[in-house]
């Protein structure tokens, strides 16, 4: 399907409310009345309630630990007026009911999932409810005025009490109400509250069922080997040793490598290192990361696209020049960066004459179902993705890559198969965060005022290749993010983008383009600070007249950490953006030790408007702090000949326990629509730890990452 007609079915979806609900009758306890035969309403769901009391949450999106099989279903049981214990959550499969309407596919990713879910969720719980209520009521004979909910059970002004489970069956033959009655926030007693995750006893005691964890009769194992140069093909196979090692059952070419099938997953992986096979480099046998800086430098210099205009930068930069005034440019250089999901990419697939299964950790359901189609033969609808836990996403699990390949083996050898990748293919076969090349340039006035502001953004376009009919005609607009939303007061804007494809697959990672953005943006505002010789925040809040969310997370950072108060041999350095509908200030602290920069502390105040559970938006506020700190101190892909040379944890590092810094996270309690939570704090890290590094040693770090620089300075 193109994206115009995901967006299409998901504004039908959305202005009927159509899978909003379904209440079917599924069992009967002891003492209850017979249920009758199954019944749906005539619209897709999320909700079950049964006549055993039982009540089924169809989960819409991903979970790969930002907590929306917790948080999704409190949304529910707010309105339902039930327990969140009381729901069971299931993932749900592909259909046009989920579609997020904020993408238009059905689809977890741009930290979406609960502001699409906010209201249409606590309509489908609200529409239960007073159906139940209704249902009640019609047997009691007595209006629906003053009748209540108590978790599960209808209670009338005279005290008679109903369960859901009793009133089920005639709840679903009654009309769906269009406009129900949602809560006050006032009145909200489930959603604003901290709440234990329902997914925790599942991973804590194992058996939550991972992609990884999939087991099925008769399943086989593969193992498959992959052009070293990305782009590459195979041109010929000596499979031999390989048939000839124990256990092997088959040798399978796919559209994208050689797959060597096994009784065992480790049988699989030693077969396929016996494989021969002569690789065709392809285009890219000579890529490398000089040259593709040197490509994106060379096409900074043509005309881009215009994001953002304000005025005339560009005149107002030559007035100033002119004028007395100031100028101050810099280049930016951002690196390729992989994914690094902690579970490996890894797909099980049931291929049958009539139909197929797929169960993968998959971010895009109805992509998926596509790919694997083609891939079998078969109609879309002949094919169930199930969808597992999983164990990371940060954008890497958009991509489908992995789900071919199974379903091709799977229908060669009739069986189930699983085809789990290694650390080492996962590395090395990434669609990278793209590298880019950023000029930025501003003008003082004679007076010392800030008149303009200029960026001029050089990268690849992901949604070019992903989505290309969104940039038929328009600019990317996941390149320009925490860039043409430039939130400071200055009279003269622009932003530009110049689109340059550098050979390889680039992919959505986490926080997307605003970690890129935000790191030049927020280090070119700490310069201008400098040249007008004023504290970072004060010359920020200056500009921050017309934008009250920012200024006040700025406020409030600012006081929480004490900026630019550190203690002795440590040194502060701050970032602010407004990413995803979420306001986010951050402070770092810095001291540099023989020259390494050590982080000890990172304050973090967020305005992500109404909160549906704290702790989960405190857990990912957290994280997001860590994933970005990783790629900000080490996050590099490098390539030679077009062969990726990092291949595990050892060659591209993460943090580890003890480099963890003390993070203070600050949560605004507001009214305001709920913004995303799962990405914004990631793009922040960089930025501030990098101008901390600045007051520490007066070295403007204006490349990636971290590592690539030998750093003076105090020790601490």
């Amino acid at each position: 399907m193109k994206r115009r007609e995901f967006v299409a079915s998901g504004l039908a979806v959305t202005a009927g409310l159509a899978g909003g609900l379904t209440l079917s009758v599924s069992g009967c306890s002891s003492g209850e009345r017979k249920p009758g035969a199954l019944q749906k309403l005539d619209f897709n769901a999320w909700l079950t309630v049964g006549t055993d009391e039982s009540i089924r949450f169809l989960c819409d999106r991903s979970e790969m630990g930002q907590g929306v099989y917790t948080a999704l279903p409190m949304l529910i049981a707010e309105e339902l007026g039930v327990k969140l214990e009381r729901i069971t959550v299931d993932f749900a499969p592909v259909g046009p009911a989920y579609v997020n309407a904020l993408l238009g596919g059905q689809l977890t990713g741009g930290s979406t999932s609960v502001r699409d879910a906010w209201e249409k969720l606590r309509v489908a719980g609200a529409q239960a409810r007073e159906m139940l209520v209704a249902a009640a009521c019609q047997e009691w004979g007595v209006p629906t005025t003053g009748c209540r909910v108590e978790d599960g059970v209808v209670v009338s002004t005279h005290g008679k009490r109903l369960s859901f489970g009793a009133v089920a069956a005639a709840a679903a033959k009654l009309p769906v109400p269009a406009k129900p009655a949602l809560k006050a926030r006032k009145d909200f007693q489930i959603i604003g509250r901290e709440h234990a995750r329902l997914d925790t006893p599942a991973k804590v005691d194992g058996s939550a069922r991972y992609g990884s964890d999939v087991r099925l009769p008769g399943m086989l194992y593969a193992a498959l080997a992959q052009p070293p140069v990305l782009g590459g093909k195979a041109l010929s196979v000596d499979d031999a040793a390989a048939k000839a090692m124990p256990g092997v059952t088959a040798v399978v070419t796919t559209s994208s490598g050689v797959a060597v099938v096994a009784d065992s997953g480790w049988r699989a992986l030693r077969a396929r290192d016996a494989l021969k096979i002569t690789w065709e480099a392809g285009p890219n046998s000579q890529l490398n990361n000089a040259s593709i800086l040197q490509g994106l430098r060379r096409a900074s210099a043509g005309a881009g696209q215009s994001a953002r205009k304000d005025g005339d930068a560009d005149a107002a930069l030559t007035e100033a020049t002119k004028a007395g005034g100031r100028v101050l440019r810099a280049d930016y250089e951002l690196p390729l960066l992989a994914h690094a999901t902690l579970e490996t990419q890894n797909c099980t697939a049931d291929v049958r004459a009539d139909g197929c299964d797929v169960y993968a950790p998959t971010q895009i359901q109805v992509v998926a179902q596509a790919v694997a189609a083609t891939a079998a033969g078969l109609k879309p609808e002949q094919v169930n993705i199930h969808t597992t836990f999983l164990g990371g996403g940060f954008g890497r699990r958009l991509e489908v890559d992995f789900i071919p390949a199974a379903v091709e083996v799977s229908k060669a050898v009739g069986k189930p198969v699983k085809l789990q990748w290694t650390r080492e293919d996962d590395m090395r076969h990434d669609a990278y965060r793209p590298p880019a090349f950023d000029q930025a340039s501003a003008a003082f006035d004679k007076d010392g005022k800030l008149v303009a502001w200029k960026l001029k953004i050089t990268s690849p376009s992901i949604t070019a290749r992903m989505f290309p009919d969104v940039v038929a005609n328009a600019i990317d607009p996941f390149v320009i993010e925490a860039a043409a939303n430039y939130p400071y007061d200055v009279p003269n804007v622009s932003v530009e983008y110049v689109r340059h494809e550098i050979g390889i697959n680039v992919g959505y990672w986490r926080s997307v383009s605003h970690a890129l953005n935000c790191f030049v943006a927020e280090s070119f505002m700490d310069e201008l600070a400098v040249a007008a010789r004023q504290n970072g925040a004060d010359f920020r809040l200056a500009l921050l007249g017309k934008q009250p969310r920012y200024a006040a997370v700025l406020k409030r950072v600012v006081a929480e950490s004490h900026f630019g108060v550190a203690p002795a041999g440590r040194f502060h350095g701050i970032a602010l953006m407004e990413g995803y509908g979420t306001y986010m200030a951050e402070v770092a602290e810095v001291s540099i030790d023989n020259g390494v920069p050590v982080v000890h502390q990172v304050w973090c105040a967020a305005d992500c408007g109404q909160m549906v559970n704290p702790s989960i938006v405190m857990a990912q506020i957290e994280s997001s702090i860590l994933f970005g700190l990783s790629a900000a101190l080490w996050g590099e892909i490098n390539l030679q000949g077009g062969r990726v040379q990092q291949g595990n944890f050892d060659t591209y590092r993460i943090l580890r326990h003890g480099e963890i810094p003390k993070m203070h996270i600050s949560l605004t309690d507001s009214a305001e629509a709920p913004g995303g939570i799962g990405e914004p704090a990631t793009a922040l890290v960089a930025p501030a730890v990098c101008n901390a590094i600045y007051a520490a040693t007066g070295r403007r770090l204006r490349s990636l990452p971290i590592s690539r620089h030998a750093l003076g300075g105090r020790s601490a």
